[in-house]
């Protein structure tokens, strides 16, 4: 390693002077310049000696013009008073943003070992959040934590070999400080694939950069408007049947805990409708068995969808993962189904 923690460094673009605080990797460190705190490469940072003994002396160094206080931009300061430390410069939102840790192979070439996951707050208010990490459908990393305004948040690091797993990450926000105006919670999610995050790093790699981000949202939502006030008078008058809330479920259709959507258990002739058309059918059985199940408070669900091409697997897959009642789902081998089924697990 060229340089150790405590080292004076010249950060060469910008020909500002620093010292190195943290080791990251072979290639790559942290620096602290006048009290900000950002990653840089190796190959970016000189040693001042050089700098100072090769500087030419002819001519003493041009003064800077003065500036006075009320031209100076104000700097926002976290609550306690200190200078907030940055993991990357973005725009207005929240972000994820990722840090990757290189090393070297056994050919001497780098190669990127893992990714370090931030939670960047770019907007003038904090949040409550909640994360999630799984892969392939299988929950690997929950958190649930705080960030305030003008914030990062560091989560975990993942291993760079595990995106090829299609990591799912999901997180559901909250105001620190409700807000009528605004709604009671906001979920969203990132999918990455690993030709996204390889084209990622070769970006920043060539632009000199040490991370990437994906924007999440660039403000928190508003309220949807409020569903009119129906007089359940005038509903049972004409004719319609009122439940109490707390009886309700007695009167739905029973759910099942094992669901066969091979087509032939569903509709009877089933050989004059095309593929788009049993693949929907099969979708909407699915979908409505799957609210039952939630309704009922079924601990879990088997949905049989069969080997076949994989697309009813693969659909059913994507629906789960953007459902926030799914602890998690599994399509592993059965006696009874092979790998024709999927199990799943839900959360209330």
């Amino acid at each position: 390693m060229k340089f150790q923690v405590g080292d004076k460094v010249v950060v060469q673009h910008s020909n500002d002077e620093g010292e190195v605080v943290e080791i990251i990797n072979d290639k790559m460190v942290l620096v602290d310049v006048r009290g900000v705190k950002f990653p840089a490469y190796t190959d970016q940072l000189d040693f001042p000696y050089f700098k100072r003994f090769t500087e030419k002396k002819l001519f003493p160094p041009e003064k800077k013009p003065k500036k006075f206080i009320d031209q100076l931009p104000p700097e926002k300061m976290p609550a306690g008073g200190q200078k907030k430390e940055r993991i990357a410069k973005l725009a207005d939102g929240v972000w994820f943003t990722f840090l990757p840790v290189f090393d070297n192979d056994e050919f001497g070439d780098d190669v990127v070992d893992s990714l370090k996951i931030h939670l960047v707050n770019n907007t003038a208010v904090g949040y409550q959040f909640s994360y999630h990490l799984s892969y392939a459908g299988t929950s690997d990393f929950d958190l649930d934590n705080q960030v305030g305004a003008f914030q990062d948040f560091y989560l975990h690091d993942i291993p760079f070999a595990n995106l090829n797993d299609n990591p799912a990450f999901e997180c559901e926000f909250s105001l620190l400080a409700p807000d009528k105006t605004r709604a009671d919670h906001y979920e969203t999610s990132l999918k990455l694939k690993a030709k996204q995050v390889f084209n990622k790093i070769e970006e920043i790699k060539k632009n000199g950069e040490a991370t990437f981000s994906f924007r999440l949202f660039e403000s928190y939502p508003f309220r949807t408007a409020e569903e009119p006030v129906v007089d359940t008078r005038i509903l049972a008058g004409s004719g319609f049947r009122m439940y109490e809330a707390s009886r309700a479920r007695q009167h739905l259709e029973s759910a099942r805990s094992e669901l066969d959507l091979h087509i032939e258990k569903l509709v009877e002739k089933w050989q004059s409708l095309d593929n788009f058309e049993i693949l929907t059918l099969q979708l909407q059985t699915f979908e409505k068995y799957f609210d039952l199940a939630l309704a009922h408070h079924l601990p879990s669900m088997i949905v049989i969808h069969g080997l076949g091409t994989g697309k009813l697997r693969d659909e059913i897959h994507e629906i789960l993962r953007t459902k926030r009642q799914v602890k998690s789902f599994v399509n592993r081998y059965d006696p009874r189904y092979g790998y024709g089924a999927t199990e799943i697990f839900f959360q209330y």
